[in-house]
């Protein structure tokens, strides 16, 4: 089997993304495939996933396989209940789910996280709690995850003590493909840095988001945000929407400190956004999803 020791499948709604991973904890090699769970019939997910693993298998024979995200949600392979907060690498080890796949490959399906504490419903989540996992539950600290549904999460002691989700990204996409807001919104898409600032510094002086919204409207019908500056506004503005509630509810004060997680391509936007606020950033690693999944799986063992 040579180096290679085992494999991380983040496999969400959209795609199936896997790495390899090496006996030190070295990323060896990574794939990902368009099947995620939206595109997979009931029983059709253990074929898709040895098809998709199958050339790592056949080079490195049967190895333990971490599975998370929607592929453990109620329309994924297995639904799994999730964790409640304060929970850490030995909580969720616990609410593990095993199975053994057709090679004889251990297969070990990690749950999600909740925090029961939050209203006036409980929140969840499932993948992203992996990933502040690997970033380090040494220190207490606030994390980022940005992405179609944010989360700021809270370590202490230890554990994931709690988190909030903010749906930006997928307020932004409706506003942007389903809205006459941004309809006059320059295609192919177009980066403007200068009207992100804008739509940043206009949230953070104002928390009227439903009113506040229209001035993408009104801008380009003054001749004040051309079309393609009005992508960047709209998305600075529910970006720092985000960071103001976030702001609001505790997370965080002016001058604090915070880390962002993950590699979603909104990285760069977010510590953009966080200068405004007066928020510091700390980026973490690129590896955290692989760190944290393999130290639920060692927790699994002990």
């Amino acid at each position: 089997m040579g180096n290679a020791a085992s494999i991380v499948v983040d496999w969400g709604t959209a795609s199936l993304r896997a790495v390899l991973v090496g006996n030190d904890g070295e990323e060896l090699d990574s794939l990902e495939t368009p099947q995620g769970i939206s595109s997979l019939g009931k029983g059709d997910h253990e074929a898709a996933l040895m098809t998709a693993l199958d050339p790592w298998f056949s080079a490195h024979g049967a190895s333990p396989v971490v599975a998370l995200g929607m592929i453990t949600s109620r329309n994924g392979w297995v639904e799994i209940p999730y964790v409640p907060c304060p929970a850490g690498p030995a909580e969720l080890a616990r609410g593990t789910v095993r199975m053994v796949l057709p090679n004889g490959s251990e297969l070990v399906l990690l749950p999600g996280l909740t925090d029961p504490a939050r209203r006036p419903f409980p929140d969840v989540m499932r993948g992203e709690e992996t990933q502040v996992v690997g970033h380090g539950l040494d220190c207490d600290a606030t994390v980022i995850i940005p992405g179609t549904h944010s989360k700021w999460a809270k370590v202490k002691a230890g554990r994931i003590d709690g988190f909030q989700t903010f749906v930006t990204g997928e307020i932004f996409a409706l506003l942007l493909n389903h809205s006459f807001i941004a309809r006059g919104a320059t295609q192919p898409v177009v980066n403007d840095p200068q009207a992100y600032r804008w739509g940043l510094e206009e949230a953070k002086n104002s928390g009227a988001m439903l009113s506040l919204l229209f001035s993408a409207r009104t801008g380009g019908l003054a001749g004040k945000l051309s079309g393609d500056q009005l992508r960047s506004y709209v998305h600075g503005m529910v970006i720092g929407q985000e960071f103001r509630q976030a702001r609001e509810s505790g997370w965080y004060s002016p001058g604090d400190e915070a880390t962002i997680v993950g590699n979603d391509g909104l990285n760069d936007l977010y510590v953009i956004a966080a200068e405004v606020f007066g928020l510091a950033i700390v980026m973490g690693a690129d590896d955290v999803l692989t760190r944290g999944a393999m130290d639920v799986l060692r927790h699994t063992r002990s």
